[in-house]
């Protein structure tokens, strides 16, 4: 379903005291408290019943059949795992034919087109929030609220709202009678797509979300249960060469993994750029590619330019069921391209994945691989706890504190005081 290849094994002969049994122990001990403190719940995710979700379907099935837009408004962490995990799957026949949008950014002009030609009698607007005090978040559903009357008593079941568990939006629900289903405080927006915030819109649209929850709990069994300490290795190589190699290449070869590498981003960027427990400022750089554009592009980079990246590829070894093949025709003047004639574009993005890292292996880049069998609900699944489970124990070790985000905060201050003082 997915596999890993072994961690940059190139260079880890140069660590094989860092990967000692009783280095990895330690360290899995470490995580092994995390997880058990509940300092954030996304670890317990993958076992959930969600029943709610389940009910709140049931509960609606007449209206769910009707509509034919879903729009989120939601930002961050609210909106890019749902956005990525719908690009890998929609390509699936059990996929409905409803619209997918987002309203997440506070932009006049694109507010307007997203909701050009939208009507209400067609369409459920989800709001999502831990708090309901994002600005971004919160001046958008006003504005839908306004604009769509959403509150007239006819109108509400248009409305759903994702908060948490007894939060300022929670409460005003509850007064208002707005459907809703909440989610435990603990856990943070980027890491919460394998909660309610992702898994009733993608319910929605008819995704198999206990098959996604499946395929997250194989990546937690593995660590967990099974003791594969591949993350726990990757993690030790990534923090003990943090200063030689400060950014993070995510090589994805297919352009369904965009949205996901924006997801990616978020959540390794706001999760691991902090101080540590010493005010020292830590952090590893994320940079997201698409195979093959940018080997046209950013590959140069890597290739010839400064020696502090490591890339990871990310790739699938049948992306589409049906194969499409290159016509056997030779065009004069480009003949020394027919080599490829006749080869499936599965076979020729694959066979380009791998010269590539071949490429980059070759200038002493350390290069490490994840390879998913399909792209399917379970492996999807799999896919994201993975980098969830990952970007904890970088976190760890890095001695912060994953799942707060202060430096945002600062921002968020300053524009207050400048409405509170203009």
């Amino acid at each position: 379903m997915i596999h890993l290849s072994n961690t940059y094994q190139k260079f880890s002969q140069n660590y094989s005291n860092l990967f000692e049994k009783d280095n990895l122990d330690l360290f899995f001990q470490k995580v092994l408290v995390e997880r058990n403190s509940q300092l954030s719940g996304y670890y317990d995710l993958p076992f959930k019943d969600n029943q709610e979700i389940f009910d709140y379907l049931k509960r609606n099935a007449e209206f769910l059949d009707s509509i034919n837009n879903v729009i989120v408004v939601g930002i961050g962490g609210s909106s890019l795992g749902t956005k990525a995990i719908d690009a890998l799957l929609s390509h699936q026949n059990n996929r409905k034919k409803i619209k997918l949008r987002f309203l997440e950014h506070t932009d006049p002009i694109m507010i307007q087109k997203d909701l050009r030609r939208i009507k209400y009698e067609d369409t459920l607007f989800i709001v999502i929030s831990k708090s309901g005090l994002t600005i971004e978040t919160t001046s958008l559903f006003k504005y839908i609220l306004a604009r769509f009357s959403l509150l007239k008593s006819d109108r509400k079941h248009h409305l759903a709202v994702i908060t948490d568990l007894d939060s300022p939006l929670h409460k005003w629900c509850l007064q208002e009678q707005i459907q809703n289903i909440t989610i435990s405080p603990n856990i943070g927006g980027r890491f919460s797509v394998l909660s309610a915030v992702g898994l009733l819109p993608l319910a929605i649209l008819g995704y198999d979300i206990q098959a996604i929850l499946q395929g997250a709990k194989q990546i937690s069994d593995n660590f967990f249960i099974k003791r594969k300490d591949n993350i726990l290795k990757k993690a030790l190589f990534l923090t003990k060469n943090e200063t030689i190699y400060p950014i993070n290449v995510l090589f994805s070869y297919s352009s369904v993994f965009r949205d996901f590498n924006a997801w990616y981003v978020q959540l390794w960027g706001e999760s691991l750029g902090k101080f540590d427990t010493y005010q020292q400022k830590r952090g590893l750089t994320p940079i997201a590619l698409i195979g093959s554009i940018d080997q046209h592009s950013f590959l140069q980079l890597i290739m010839q330019g400064p020696a502090n990246k490591t890339v990871t590829f990310l790739s699938v070894e049948n992306l589409s069921q049906k194969p499409l093949y290159i016509p056997d025709i030779s065009l004069q003047g480009l003949e020394s391209t027919d080599f490829v004639n006749q080869t499936s574009f599965n076979r020729l993005l694959k066979l380009q994945c791998i010269s590539t890292k071949e490429s980059i292996m070759s200038q002493n880049v350390p290069v490490d691989s994840i390879i998913l069998d399909t792209l399917n609900e379970q492996s999807v699944g799999a896919l994201v706890f993975y980098y969830e489970l990952l970007t904890s124990c970088v976190g760890i070790l890095l001695q912060i504190d994953t799942y707060n985000q202060p430096g945002v905060e600062f921002g968020k201050k300053i524009l207050r005081e400048k409405f509170t003082h203009s």
